[in-house]
Parts: C-alpha cells; structure tokens; sequence
C-alpha cells in the first residue's frame, strides 16, 4: 500500500471525513484490521481564508507547494488536496514534486462520465465556481458541460460555506436554501450536480436531491485509496 499524503485543515471539518472514508475503504478492500498508511499536513484555515478572500494566491500557492514538499520528504507516495477551492494551484503543486497528485475534478469528471450524464450543476465556493481553473478542465478534458448558480444563488452558497459549514454549524434552513438552488440547476438543464466543495456533503445528501449528486470528497478519498493499492 501507497502512503497518502493529505493536504488538509482546509477546513478540518473536512478532513476528518477525508481520513474516515479512506480508512474506511481500505478496511472494506482488504479486510480485517486494515487501515491507511497517511500523513496529514494541516493548516490553520484562518490563515488561508484571508489569503483567499484578499485574493493573495501568489502566497497560497507557496504555501501548498510547500506542504506538499514536506509530505513527499516525509514519505507520502501520493498527494490529496483535500478541498476543490485549493486545486486551483494544483498544476503548480505538480510542478514541484516527484509524486503523483490525484486531482478531484479528474475523479469526480470519470464519475460523471460512468453515469452518463451530459450536462452538470456545480455548487462550491465563489472561486470555484467563478473562476476558470475547475469548471474549465472538467469541460476541455472530459467534454461536460459545467452550469453555475445565478450571482445572488452564488452568494448564498458561498456565504453558507464560509459562515456555517467551515466552522460545523449544519442548518435546516440552509439545506433548504440549497435544495432550492439545486432546483434551479435541474430547471436550467442539469442532470447532477457536483457538490464542488468538501464541506457541503455534510448538509446535502443524495436523499435531498431529486437528481444524481457528486460528493466531491467521497469520490476523491476512494480515488486516493484505488491509486494506493495499485
């Protein structure tokens, strides 16, 4: 077995689950006691939610080459980012290392693609629906159409992520707030929707949805556990 390096504390809310699902599938593919070999590098997120929010990317990007550095020199045989937003400097991270990074967007894409669909929804932090570096390379490289959210719907989804699901704070009215925007994704032609930031499956899941959900960070961790066990 590989040891996965994990990239996390962006937020830990996340994170933990990161850690969960992998050892939790590791258990379930090899039986027994089993668990994953994994190093963690975690962040303060204080730190990178005012970088991000002052646009300060030049200084993220330092930041995550370097955790990534140290976990190859601490011996991780492969690299997790574990949120969407922070992929964003992912070819950068690559660029700077000797091992493999498992790309959320490829596994989430190669998901899509097995299930058919066409034409998706995506749900994620304002940068990450906003800005070109996700939606761009699940569109030019697996041909799926990528829609977003109206501005205000956008605001929303940021807002609650940052405010609510970062600090652990789950809220009916926000479930439904999203469910509504979901909704609107269907109406406008989405046949899924991808959940593109690694805290919103703890608020959505599938049984809140009428069309076929993409847990980002699910499909991600078993990405991760598949490539460590080949």
């Amino acid at each position: 077995m590989k040891t996965i390096g994990l990239i996390g504390g962006m937020s830990w809310e996340s994170s933990v689950e990161y850690y969960k699902i992998i050892n939790q599938e590791v258990k379930k593919k090899l039986g027994g006691v089993h668990s994953c070999e994994n190093l963690m590098y975690s962040f303060d997120f204080a730190e990178i939610e005012e970088l991000q929010h002052a646009g300060k990317w030049d200084e993220l990007t330092k930041l995550m080459i370097n955790a990534a550095k140290k976990l190859e020199i601490a011996g991780a045989e492969l690299i997790l980012i574990c949120t969407n937003t922070m992929h964003k400097m992912a070819e950068d991270i690559e660029a700077n290392i000797n091992i493999p990074l498992v790309h959320i967007a490829d596994a989430v894409a190669e998901e899509i693609k097995k299930s058919g669909l066409k034409t998706v929804g995506l749900l994620g932090t304002k940068f990450t629906m906003e800005q070109d570096f996700y939606r761009s390379r699940i569109e030019k490289k697996f041909d799926i159409k990528v829609i977003i959210p109206n501005d205000y719907e956008r605001q929303i989804v940021h807002d609650i992520i940052y405010n609510e699901l970062v600090v652990g704070r789950i809220i009916e009215s926000s479930k439904e707030e999203f469910r509504k925007i979901i909704k609107n994704l269907e109406l406008n032609g989405a046949e899924g929707v991808v959940l593109g930031c690694t805290e919103i499956p703890l608020l959505i899941k599938q049984e809140d949805c009428d069309i076929p959900i993409f847990d980002t960070m699910t499909i991600h961790a078993k990405a991760a556990v598949e490539m460590a066990l080949k």
